[in-house]
């Protein structure tokens, strides 16, 4: 069995200043997206036809960056903890603690998508299109920030499990990284489905489609080894909140492919 390593939430002290790795972590996912978006708008031959710029990318990673950050925190204590946030508000503010919801902040940089749609003159799905494979790398990077934390640890494993992990913060009990699961899931392997599709080029809309797909299944299946959130539906280790918010996803994304290689025929 391995040990968590209970690694120093605070990366670096200068002074008063404190740096956490759990914001070091955001920083390297909106690092990443910024990176690939040029990428995607100097070399790939889909977007170049689109007429991108540079200052779009700038543009779309502001707009982004309040999506996550305000819709993961608003997720965080709409869908999760409703009640602690309720007796406990400046905690909301605590972004250094975690506490970041994926479906919450989806549904905030679809809104700041909406925004942006509307002030550009772009098609909203054509944003989403062009930000879904610059997504799931900063997604592992978030696991990490949650691993690094110690928080969202998996259910109890059996010991003999060769990477099963004792988190001497939660109890003594052998239990699932899940949070390195998820990084591989949603992250690592979520890219390299999205990435290759994004170069080769999809019918509008299929690429966010399969996003939604990808993400949701890949949540479904590691929610079985992650430990449940109580949620707003009530604790469950049948169906969890994370596979409840994920469910809806799913079903979006499938209909969006659908509709995408339809309306391309």
């Amino acid at each position: 069995m391995l040990i968590h390593p209970q690694f120093n939430p605070v990366a670096l002290s200068l002074g008063p200043l404190k740096v956490h790795w759990y914001g070091l972590m955001y920083l390297l996912a909106f690092a990443q997206f910024w990176w690939l978006g040029r990428r995607r708008i100097l070399r790939q031959p889909a977007v170049i036809s689109q007429g991108w710029t540079l200052g779009q990318l700038d543009d779309l990673l502001f707009y982004g960056v309040l999506g996550v950050v305000l819709g993961g925190r608003l997720g965080q204590v709409l869908f999760y903890e409703p009640g602690y946030y309720l007796t406990q508000p400046l905690e909301i503010f605590a972004l250094w603690k975690g506490g970041m919801s994926f479906h919450g902040g989806l549904l905030g940089v679809l809104v700041a998508m909406a925004v942006y749609a509307r002030k550009s003159g772009r098609a909203w799905i054509d944003l989403t299109d062009f930000i879904a494979p610059l997504v799931p790398l900063g997604l592992a990077c978030g696991r990490l920030g949650n691993f690094i934390n110690g928080e969202l640890w998996g259910r109890v494993a059996d010991p003999d499990l060769p990477w099963a992990m004792v988190f001497p913060h939660v109890d003594g009990l052998p239990r699932h990284p899940s949070q390195l699961y998820q990084a591989g899931l949603e992250g690592l392997a979520l890219f390299a489905i999205l990435w290759p599709l994004a170069r080769k080029g999809t019918p509008r809309g299929a690429i966010s489609g399969v996003f939604l797909i990808g993400y949701g299944v890949f949540r479904w299946v590691a929610e079985y080894f992650r430990a449940p959130d109580a949620g707003i539906f009530g604790f469950s280790h049948t169906v969890s909140m994370g596979q409840w918010l994920s469910l809806p996803m799913i079903l979006v994304g499938l209909a969006f492919v659908v509709f995408a290689y339809r309306r391309a025929d």
